[in-house]
């Protein structure tokens, strides 16, 4: 399996209501809708070991390969979703492509 991980700065607290009602209403269905997701999950950071953690959120989206990843992004719905990420929250993202090893 390989992922896309999605990490999120904390937006400015006056944009934080916003940001999380566009991150869960909008952006996480079109996320949803890109072929060939094997499943996707959300975390919202609490704290790190050294104080405030770097990041507010993390999305991590699934599928079965690399290939099925750049065709899913590739597709109609994942560039959909592309540009919905970056109308909200383009100076706050932060993503990386990562192999899952089974534990």
């Amino acid at each position: 399996m390989v992922k896309l991980i999605v990490f999120f700065k904390k937006p400015p607290e006056a944009e934080l209501e916003s940001f999380e009602n566009v991150f869960s209403q909008v952006y996480v269905p079109a996320i949803n809708r890109i072929p060939g997701l094997k499943k996707a999950g959300v975390s919202r950071a609490i704290g790190a070991p050294r104080g405030d953690a770097p990041y507010h959120m993390i999305h991590e989206t699934y599928f079965e390969s690399y290939e099925a990843l750049v065709a899913g992004l590739n597709s109609a719905p994942g560039r959909d979703a592309g540009r919905h990420l970056m109308g909200f929250a383009n100076d706050l993202v932060t993503m990386m492509y990562a192999e899952a090893w089974d534990e």
